[in-house]
């Protein structure tokens, strides 16, 4: 095992004394080809070229002598640090920092980023890191090939955001180009990037003054609780059967909808299961055939400071060209729209019923599309409190199916 194992970072400006230390007693140094070209890079050290960080780990693990990884930006910020620290590795590292690509993006722009929320785009990652950019209006994206500023635009299709491209940061080529996310697929990238995805349509949740207290999206901004009353709904008129509030509370709780996920609201109604699936993080396509639901979804978005896609439109044909989900909720349409959701293997589904035939023929059908299935009837009733008589009550049959090859 390497006798010492320091990881720089580097960020374009002149390397620290304790950096350029470190690389004068290196015997080995891993980095890309920029690195090695470096100046303070002794001649006799042996050199790798870092492309699988796992690969170079084992080859420090094995030498004699005094070790080097160079790296871009702040290497203990999704990083080279996790992997050498491994436990397959057994590598105790020095870690000097510099300034985190994130970080100079956001300097480039002139904007602060504590609001921020940051994710990895690969190929196995970007879908998600895409729902991370639908459901906030501040993401800042650190790319890979194949997963660039292009592909993003690609798959926000019908979202609009605006595009912070910041091209090969601190080298003699960084270029930074502001594009809207529908102009990005038109452009070849170089990398490495960083893209700053702003915007939305509705207007955020109000920074306190002085600032706020926590990195990222604030878990304690709006209303407490998962649900809300009926009545911050629906401009005060009647929501549908499947929208109260308790039947919305065990939906979300079967769903589990968090952030990375996209989730489908099919008949959305007045948009409160949407919001509050946004509330949690998701990103969220809220569905309807009614042109006034799409309307009543919109202001409880904005009400709430959430972000949703609202399409208008009837299932299932209004489906066929949305993007994949992850789980959904089917507020309206049957067993023909359940059928169709079940088609594109969300990973789990809610719907309800008002009947037991109904429930049964719901639940025939998700068995037959491969889902376990469960089946709840739910009844509640509301009293008065001052006499504690009976003012409404409300049953249904809650039907959740989960796909056993998808389900975490």
């Amino acid at each position: 095992m390497a006798d010492r194992v320091t990881v720089i970072g580097w960020d374009g400006s002149p390397l620290t004394a304790a950096a350029r230390g470190a690389l004068g007693a290196a015997t080995l140094v891993a980095g890309a080809a920029h690195h090695l070209d470096l100046p303070e890079v002794p001649q006799a050290a042996e050199r790798i070229r870092l492309g699988s960080v796992a690969l170079a780990a084992r080859r420090i693990t094995g030498h004699r002598g005094t070790a080097v990884v160079l790296a871009d930006g702040d290497p203990g910020f999704f990083g080279v640090v996790r992997t050498l620290r491994a436990p397959e590795f057994g590598l105790e590292v020095e870690v000097v920092p510099a300034v985190s690509s994130v970080a100079a993006a956001f300097a480039r722009a002139g904007m602060p980023w504590d609001d921020a929320e940051v994710v990895v785009a690969h190929r196995r990652t970007l879908r998600r890191a895409v729902n991370v950019c639908r459901a906030h209006t501040k993401v800042a994206v650190l790319t890979s090939p194949g997963a660039g500023p292009a592909e993003l635009g690609l798959l926000l299709e019908g979202v609009h955001r605006t595009f912070v491209i910041c091209e090969e940061l601190g080298t003699e080529r960084e270029q930074v180009h502001v594009v809207t996310s529908d102009k990005a697929a038109d452009h070849a990238w170089r990398d490495p990037n960083v893209v700053i995805v702003i915007g939305g349509t509705t207007q955020p949740v109000p920074v306190p003054e002085g600032g706020g207290w926590i990195a990222g999206r604030d878990p304690a901004a709006g209303p407490r609780g998962w649900v809300q009353p009926d009545a911050r709904y629906g401009d005060g008129a009647p929501l549908g059967e499947g929208e109260t509030d308790l039947l919305r509370a065990a939906q979300l709780a079967r769903l589990g909808p968090r952030i990375g996920d996209l989730v489908w609201d099919i008949g959305c109604g007045s948009g409160a299961f949407a919001t509050e699936a946004a509330r949690a993080g998701a990103a969220v396509i809220a569905v309807d055939r009614d042109l006034a639901a799409c309307v009543r979804s919109e202001t409880a978005a904005r009400t709430f400071g959430v972000q949703l896609q609202i399409v208008h439109g009837a299932a299932p044909h209004v489906l066929e060209n949305l993007p994949e989900p992850d789980v959904v909720r089917v507020g309206g349409g049957g067993v023909a729209v359940v059928g169709a959701v079940a088609d594109r293997r969300p990973q789990r589904i809610v719907t309800h019923a008002a009947t037991r035939d109904a429930a049964e023929l719901i639940g025939r059908d998700l068995t037959e599309h491969g889902y376990q299935v469960e089946c709840a009837l739910l009844q509640s009733v509301e009293l008065d409190t001052r006499d504690w008589t009976e003012t409404e009550r409300n049953v249904a049959f809650l039907l959740s199916g989960v796909l056993p090859e998808r389900a975490p």
